[in-house]
């Protein structure tokens, strides 16, 4: 079975996402950053939801506090001052890892050899992962990513949050060569649960959906409040279902670059779909003055279709397992 590293900022869709990864991967660590809230927030969520779901063999490795160059940008507003409002959960019991989680993901690598991961967080460890280490890329399959957007931004017109928070970061990782998938908002945004769903939570009748229940109680009405949505969006749950079952996502290979410059679109996924035009859509692999007109090679799988009844149904059915 192939091992996962799950990188995250819990967050309650992390925590979701977490949950349905831990049922059906073999996940051999946890490694946390900055993201949805600071890293000791985050990275106490994380003991937490593996000791709420039996999970607790699974370690967890905090990571980056704060992106390479700017501030960190964090989300109370979605998930409360913990990062995980809404459930009532107990100190946890153990404590994290003592090697940083970017030195976790190299010694991993050169371990077993081949390992994947899933990222729901900015990219920051896995960036420095590749600092550390350049070797490494030659270890990763494949990245199951939830960030970016083949459309428009949440936290800016043009950025999705996790990329925002740290665009070099991203940078790196989507020019590393390591094969991505990319599940933008475009695609998660076809994950949505409304409080019409709840009630299918409560009838599973076990501590894990009660759970789930709760996450969500809170967490769709802050998307109500702050995004003027029905519902709430499972962004991050996307990506674990994609590594767990392939067949739920459509996808088309683009080439995707990060901005970094742009006044209004620093962060954005720019996606570049020019080579699925036709046989004159050329691709340009030497970067010559006519690669802006043909186009550049792909250098991710960018998710754009979700089969939302199949992906829900993954989710109750993983619930029953617990």
């Amino acid at each position: 079975m192939p091992k996962f590293i799950f990188d995250c900022d819990p967050g309650h869709d992390d925590a979701i996402a977490i949950i349905l990864a831990a049922a059906h991967l073999e996940i051999i660590g946890l490694t946390t950053v900055g993201g949805n809230q600071t890293i000791k927030k985050v990275t106490t969520n994380a003991l937490k939801v593996l000791e709420k779901i039996g999970k607790s063999h699974i370690p967890v490795y905090p990571g980056a506090s704060a992106p390479w160059i700017q501030e960190l940008e964090i989300a109370p507003m979605f998930h409360g001052d913990s990062g995980l409002d809404g459930p009532v959960l107990p100190t946890p019991a153990r404590e994290p890892g003592k090697i940083p989680g970017p030195q976790f993901i190299v010694e991993s690598v050169h371990q077993y050899k081949k390992i994947s991961l899933i990222a729901t967080g900015p990219l920051t460890n896995i960036a420095t992962a590749l600092q550390l280490d350049p070797a490494i890329v030659e270890g990763i399959d494949e990245i199951f990513i939830m960030g970016g957007s083949a459309t428009f931004g949440n936290w800016t017109p043009a950025a999705e949050f996790n990329i925002y928070v740290d665009p070099e970061a991203a940078y790196k990782v989507f020019n590393s060569g390591i094969p991505v998938r990319m599940s933008g908002l475009n695609l998660t945004r076809q994950s949505f649960f409304t409080r019409a769903d709840m009630e299918k939570l409560l009838a599973i009748g076990n501590e894990t959906a009660q759970f789930v229940y709760d996450l969500l109680d809170f967490f769709i009405d802050t998307s109500m409040e702050e995004a003027h949505l029905t519902g709430g969006n499972l962004h991050d749950v996307v990506a674990a279902a994609w590594a767990v079952d392939p067949s739920l996502v459509k996808a088309v290979d683009m080439h995707v670059q990060i901005e970094l410059n742009g006044d209004n679109t620093r962060g954005m996924t720019v996606c570049d779909s020019r080579h699925l035009r036709g046989k004159d859509a050329l691709i340009d692999l030497d970067h010559d003055a006519t690669a802006e007109r043909r186009g550049f090679a792909p250098n991710c799988t960018v998710g754009m279709e979700l089969d939302s009844e199949a992906f829900f149904n993954l989710i109750f059915d993983t619930l029953r397992l617990y």
